[in-house]
């Protein structure tokens, strides 16, 4: 019905293809959206099947980067009709919840206050977040596959909602997720009379989650 919608919309049901890297035109919403999305689904893929916790966080760090260039351009394009702002606010958020596991889990790594074991259960938990997210944003396909065609505005716009508002509640909760490790750090360095160097780790006063 909206050009722009199904555009964005479209680029939802190539989340599952393997590659993040294809050449994409600065505009073009479906493109940028495919780009974020098959990059979260191969950091997932990449957790579940590298054992080592620190090359495991190295191939998800090298994905998260070749698609850093999507998630920018994404995130720049302005002139979306509003439902279409939606799916592409949606899209934004898992870029970053992955954004959010990259950032945090390299500074842990250099955290000495968690275990290699801590370390890779909480690896695995961002993973799970973050699987978490994409799977919500399959149900975006209901507003372009054949059987939905015959929605009308306030049903599509009503699954847009309810998709976007659940994606930003796992959002939240990664942020929360984060918030709870850095802050167990945080406990065990005050008994070690080291808070200064994690307080330090985890970046400025704006970047911090607790």
């Amino acid at each position: 019905m909206k050009k722009l919608l199904f555009m964005v919309s479209a680029a939802i049901l190539t989340a599952g293809t393997p590659s993040a890297k294809a050449q994409f035109v600065v505009t073009d919403p479906a493109n940028l959206a495919s780009g974020i999305l098959n990059s979260a689904n191969e950091i997932i893929q990449t957790s579940s099947t590298v054992s080592n916790v620190v090359k495991n966080f190295k191939e998800v760090e090298k994905v998260y980067k070749q698609s850093k260039e999507y998630y920018d351009k994404l995130q720049a394009i302005n002139n979306l009709v509003k439902d279409a702002r939606k799916v592409q606010q949606t899209v934004l958020l898992v870029g970053d919840v992955s954004q959010m596991y990259v950032q945090n889990f390299g500074r842990m790594l250099n955290d000495p206050n968690f275990s290699a074991q801590e370390l890779s259960a909480i690896a695995n938990g961002y993973s799970v977040l973050l699987g978490e997210s994409t799977e919500l944003l399959k149900e975006l396909k209901q507003i372009v596959n054949s059987s939905s065609l015959s929605l009308n505005d306030k049903e599509r716009m009503d699954i847009i909602e309810r998709v976007y508002k659940e994606v930003k509640e796992y959002h939240s909760l990664v942020r929360y997720y984060t918030n709870k490790n850095i802050s167990v750090s945080i406990l065990r360095a005050k008994k070690l009379n080291n808070t200064k160097r994690v307080l330090d780790l985890y970046g400025t006063p704006s970047q911090k989650y607790w």
